[in-house]
């Protein structure tokens, strides 16, 4: 347990936290909706600090980030807690607090720690992903600091609710971020999410103002988002507010055990919507969970510039930044 940050007194010994765009009003002994910040005695308090549920060595790929680093591994972990409550969530086991996930039950993990193990199995950057970063934000920026004199980049797989505060601060110490856009209509977006879209969508531009590399990743749900109406919407959004230089995931559903009720998205469903993102101008629109869809192209020849195997990269040809054939810029940090 460690005294949070971004918090201030309110009425009656309730405190107002600032982590995230809910600002939860959190009442004495009361618990925010993350689940992972409590009041005690007027004070907040982060339940889930250097209390790592996962931590995995990945590909750079499976954030998804396909214009950061490509080939590289990233050391990824994880402490319990969302401030999202998304009904599909693929790591509800762990995002979600449980008997058996309880923060307080874990062991407890320095910071130096991480960045001693990333630099072992030889990571070239770190990445807080599997819950929500933003709910662990005072574990993640000692880690971050340490990562950064190390050498090592510093990731984010978020779902972009964070205050316009926290990510003030956090822009610092972030290099690239993947963004999950979970649909384009206000209604659905509440009802499934239990979180407005608006704070999502003005995070993603503050994020490409402050210069952190930035992809986004839409999961397509059967008869949920993935009508066209909210994928142009997603697409018009990208092209016109965050430039048609920026890459989109969009990943095929597979049942989740809570909501098992919707079956997997129709492979033809996210080729037509890469497409619709071709359509709009966007020069990097990829699949995911598909096994095809995922190679780089040039977008002014169209020549292959990488190949991956699912989530394995096959092939760079990317020459300093730039297509080898026609010399064009292509998008990203390539080193």
């Amino acid at each position: 347990m460690k005294e949070a940050s971004f918090w201030q007194t309110k009425d009656a010994g309730v405190v107002e936290c600032q982590l995230c765009n809910h600002y939860c009003l959190i009442r004495e002994g009361k618990k925010g909706i993350c689940q992972v910040r409590q009041n005690r005695n007027g004070q907040l308090f982060s339940l889930n600090y250097g209390k790592l549920i996962a931590s995995h060595v990945d590909p750079i790929e499976k954030k998804p980030l396909f214009h950061f680093l490509p080939g590289s591994k990233s050391f990824s972990i994880a402490a319990s807690g969302c401030n999202l409550r998304c009904s599909w969530c693929q790591n509800w086991d762990i995002s979600q607090i449980t008997s058996r996930n309880n923060p307080e039950r874990l062991p407890f993990t320095a910071a130096e720690q991480v960045v001693e193990a990333a630099l072992r199995v030889g990571c070239k950057s770190i990445s807080y992903t599997y819950t929500e970063p933003t709910v662990f934000y005072e574990y993640i920026r000692d880690v971050s600091v340490l990562a950064k004199e190390a050498g090592l980049k510093n990731i984010w797989v978020s779902n972009g609710y964070e205050s316009p505060e926290l990510l003030a601060e956090a822009s610092q110490l972030i290099d690239a971020m993947n963004i999950d856009i979970k649909g384009f209509d206000e209604k659905v977006h509440r009802k499934f999410t239990g979180a407005s879209l608006q704070p999502i969508l003005d995070n993603c531009q503050r994020i490409k103002e402050a210069g952190i590399w930035l992809e986004l990743t839409t999961l397509l749900i059967p008869g949920i988002n993935d009508d066209i109406a909210q994928i142009e919407g997603i697409a018009a959004f990208i092209a016109e507010k965050l430039g048609s230089d920026t890459p989109w995931h969009l990943s095929r559903y597979f049942p989740q055990p809570q909501f098992d009720q919707i079956s997997a998205t129709d492979p033809e469903v996210i080729m037509n919507a890469i497409q619709i993102g071709k359509r709009f101008g966007l020069k990097y629109v990829y699949g995911g969970n598909l096994g095809k869809g995922e190679d780089s192209y040039c977008p002014a020849c169209g020549t292959l510039l990488i190949a991956r195997n699912s989530l394995w990269l096959m092939e760079n040809r990317i020459e300093d930044g730039h297509c080898p054939k026609c010399g064009e810029a292509i998008a990203g940090v390539w080193s």
